[in-house]
């Protein structure tokens, strides 16, 4: 069964970055989960729930490949930051208008 290792994103609820700073391994589903005839019950893999972390890429990658798991590896986006300052709302000659 592939993995997948990656750095999760911030929660977008607060502005703290708590929780994302380590590597993420999980492994990814193959197919669709299938509905058990007598009780209705989706049933599955269960390795689908498993999630283990790492403080860095490197240490995630030696599990992979000492555990011989297939993974990949995807990229961590740029961060951007726009810095805002509450004065710019009453800044003359702003280039946009005012609104409440």
């Amino acid at each position: 069964m592939p993995a997948r290792i990656f750095k999760p994103a911030r929660n977008a609820m607060q502005s703290g970055k708590g929780k994302s700073q380590d590597w993420t391994l999980e492994f990814v589903r193959e197919g669709a989960p299938t509905a058990d005839p007598l009780m209705g019950w989706t049933s599955g893999d269960t390795s689908t729930q498993v999630r283990l972390t790492f403080a860095t890429q490197a240490e995630a990658e030696d599990y992979a490949k000492r555990n011989s798991i297939a993974y990949t590896v995807t990229p961590v986006a740029p961060v951007r930051i726009n810095k805002k300052a509450y004065s710019d709302n009453f800044k003359y000659g702003r280039t946009t208008l005012w609104t409440h």
